[in-house]
């Protein structure tokens, strides 16, 4: 089923009044918007930029309970995202996985310590447990992660967590949520709410593509924007005191040869108290992360010099081969929604909970949380919802709803596997125009065929779309996706009906745009 924008504007003007309206595209208005329509309520989701274009698209690709809050002692936040985890790698295999990550310990008892703990993580996840933790030797600690320096290991203790494609996880949402009703529109800005009698009944939204205002009506509205949530908030109510902290996470990305191998590595403890990870991610490794508290809210952040080094620093005090910044292919930053807590200055201990309010207008804000909870956190703001404002009740069903793509026995190996089902259409694209086969790029692992797919069914409406979110070439190797932006737009123009200084426009906004993630 094809994502077509252009049906769905129609549905802006003849859709007379919508159950609920979804404000954001990231991963909690998607899984809000696929939990409403698949309960059957009239949905609308309307996202100011592209899906996942913020946070959503810039994590750790973790599907995890979080090691980190069973140390805090958060076990209720770990045995619910744990739940989570099982729910998403049963719902979308061909997105998520399961990945084993070692902890290497350099004095004796921490080989101990982190297998009690971890121990207690396998539990806590029951039945949906993704394997068992095992003690290492230092000679096997050596050959899972050969990377790792020898000095001072003692050997280390393997777990089990998931791994995904954020942005693909959220093109399926989007594609799910469609196919289950709802009306799922990118480029969308709500630039005010419209109220009848103190109550919200509906927003006022652009289309950044035409400038074409719409005024819709709506039952239920659902403030479901991450870091812009006290913006929203502040339309309903100017007097609003902001409830959200923003922390900034810095990833680095370098080729394999710095960690070869399969497993992933965790540092439980950095000098400031985060966790550091090497993930190895489509054929590259992704490390990180940072925390540091901003101030400043945009939608492209950009890392600080000394988030950087502080990567770059402790991956080097524990890989054997020394990354500098010239190895560097991107950085990236996302921006986490913390819950302010009264008397908590630093972000790194604030929790991940996600938190729901409705306003005395009706307006239901959900905020907080992470990928991972993303449908449970949909499911709360739609039962909120749906009380708030006195919808018909029906129950949610997503626990065992198949995401668009679902596809058993998926081969990690090859590249379209991230496609799930659709991988089969996109070959069939190959077979009927055999030119589509060609790279983007020499350094890239994507094909035209994917470009001309993205557009025709994933609602690609930029080559920034294409290159940072339908396919991750931007975060993979930021040199090589401004190198591939001419040919990316010259597929795209004649599928979209857009000229040749559209084509030269999208290059020079997604090369300004790449001085972000490129170091030199």
């Amino acid at each position: 089923m094809m994502m077509d924008r252009q049906k769905m504007l129609q549905q802006l003007q003849d859709v007379r009044q919508w159950d609920i309206i979804v404000i954001g595209g990231g991963a909690t208005g998607l899984g809000a918007a696929v939990d409403a329509a698949s309960r059957g309520y009239k949905t609308l989701l309307v996202e100011q930029e592209d899906f996942a274009k913020g946070t959503s698209s810039r994590s750790t690709k973790l599907v995890h309970g979080g090691v980190r809050y069973l140390a805090q002692g958060n076990i209720k936040m770990v045995r619910e995202a744990l739940r989570e985890r099982g729910l998403l790698l049963k719902n979308a295999p061909h997105v998520c996985h399961n990945l084993s990550f070692i902890i290497p310990s350099f004095h004796w008892w921490q080989k101990w310590y982190y297998s009690i703990g971890l121990s207690m993580y396998d539990l806590l996840a029951g039945k949906l447990s993704l394997g068992k933790t095992k003690m290492l030797s230092k000679k096997t600690t050596q050959q899972l992660v050969p990377a790792i320096s020898s000095q001072n290991l003692s050997g280390g203790v393997l777990y089990h967590d998931g791994q995904f494609d954020d942005t693909r996880l959220a093109v399926n949402l989007a594609q799910t949520a469609e196919e289950q009703g709802a009306a799922i529109l990118n480029y969308c800005k709500v630039i005010a709410l419209i109220k009848t009698e103190k109550r919200i009944s509906g927003v006022e939204v652009q289309d950044l593509l035409s400038g074409k205002k719409y005024s819709i009506s709506g039952k239920a509205v659902i403030n479901a924007t991450g870091v812009f949530t006290d913006k929203v908030i502040e339309m309903d109510d100017p007097n609003h005191q902001p409830i959200v902290s923003p922390s900034q996470g810095v990833h680095i990305v370098v080729n394999e040869k710095f960690f070869p191998g399969k497993q992933a590595l965790m540092i439980p403890k950095t000098d400031d108290g985060r966790v550091l990870f090497a993930v190895p991610w489509h054929d590259k490794v992704i490390l990180g992360t940072t925390d540091t508290p901003i101030n400043d809210i945009a939608l492209e952040p950009k890392a600080l010099q000394e988030e950087i080094d502080f990567i770059i620093h402790h991956s080097n005090r524990y890989l054997s081969s020394q990354i500098e910044y010239k190895d560097i292919n991107t950085v990236y930053a996302g921006l986490r929604p913390l819950i302010k807590v009264k008397g908590k200055k630093s972000t790194s201990i604030l929790p991940r909970d996600h938190t729901t309010i409705i306003s005395e207008s009706g307006l239901v804000t959900i905020t907080g949380g992470k990928w991972t909870t993303y449908r449970t956190m949909g499911k709360h703001a739609v039962d909120n919802a749906a009380f708030a404002c006195k919808l018909p009740k029906h129950g949610c069903v997503t626990a065992t709803l198949p995401i668009h793509g679902f596809q058993d026995n998926t081969n990690i190996e090859d590249v379209l596997n991230i496609y799930g089902s659709d991988a089969k259409k996109i070959n069939q694209l190959i077979i009927e125009q055999p030119s589509l086969q060609e790279k983007i790029h020499p350094a890239l692992p994507y094909s035209k065929a994917t470009v001309v797919w993205a557009v025709q069914n994933e609602m690609a409406m930029t080559v920034e779309d294409v290159l940072a979110r339908r396919t991750r070439s931007l975060f993979l190797d930021a040199k090589a996706a401004v190198e591939a932006a001419t040919l990316v737009a010259s597929i795209m123009a004649p599928l979209l009906n857009q000229t040749e200084e559209w084509q030269q426009q999208q290059v020079k906004q997604f090369t300004a745009l790449s001085h972000n993630y490129l170091l030199h």
